[in-house]
């Protein structure tokens, strides 16, 4: 037994020798200090990006692929009013079922399709610096208005449509 417990000693030597010579190469980094606080197995099983910011980017990442916007401004609305609501923290493993809930609630209410119809014109309007075109009650909208009452509901309904057929 001693001849064994030589042997793993000799190869323990020369293991850390091994390693001195790769950290004499390489250079230090910020990472490096860290993983070397935390300890060997720190990070094991867990993510260091926090469950609400993975739920906003699988949000994020449908919105991208289902919603059809030239000028993003609807996306990014749709996507803060989720993430900014009480839905996705109460769907956190669903964040897309949270999404489907805040499109319901507008496509439900007037005067929250008002509001965001209204909110996308105002975004859109600093965004490319122009004065922007505002939904009337009783005239027609104006034929530049990217976000009229009509085409963000009938983006809403698509997105919706997709929502309910992925799940």
């Amino acid at each position: 037994m001693s001849d064994d417990d030589d042997a793993r000693e000799q190869q323990a030597k020369t293991n850390a020798e091994i390693e001195r010579e790769i950290r004499a190469e390489r250079k230090f980094s910020l990472a490096d200090a860290i993983g070397r606080m935390a300890g060997p197995g720190a990070m094991k099983g867990i993510s260091p990006v926090t469950r609400k910011r993975q739920a906003e980017a699988e949000l994020q990442a449908y919105l991208n692929r289902h919603v059809t916007d030239s000028g993003g401004v609807l996306t990014a609305l749709l996507l803060r009013y989720v993430t900014q609501g009480d839905l996705l923290l109460e769907h956190l493993d669903q964040p897309l079922v949270a999404l489907a809930s805040q499109i319901e609630r507008a496509l439900a209410s007037d005067y929250r399709m008002q509001e965001l119809v209204r909110s996308a014109d105002a975004e859109w309007g600093r965004t490319v610096g122009e004065r922007p075109y505002f939904d009337r009650e009783g005239q027609p909208p104006h034929p530049d208005d990217p976000y009229t009452a009509e085409s963000v509901r009938a983006v809403l309904t698509q997105l919706l449509e997709s929502l309910r057929n992925d799940q």
